[in-house]
């Protein structure tokens, strides 16, 4: 529990949001439309580099 106190609700979110984006492209894709499933799967690694690029931006201005 302390961990996801550490991790913040917002990072939690994103993360929650990442998986979702995932299952939705994952049912997209294995459904017969490739090309849409692709395309939301995308969605999930550009917004954990957003992510990790706040997180570098906060961590410097420190």
């Amino acid at each position: 529990m302390e961990y996801f106190k550490k991790l913040g609700t917002a990072n939690l979110f994103m993360l929650v949001l990442c998986a979702v984006i995932i299952l939705v492209a994952e049912y997209l894709f294995l459904s017969g439309d490739e090309m849409h499933g692709i395309f939301i799967g995308l969605w999930a690694p550009t917004l954990l580099g957003v992510m990790i690029y706040l997180k570098l931006v906060d961590n410097d201005s420190e």
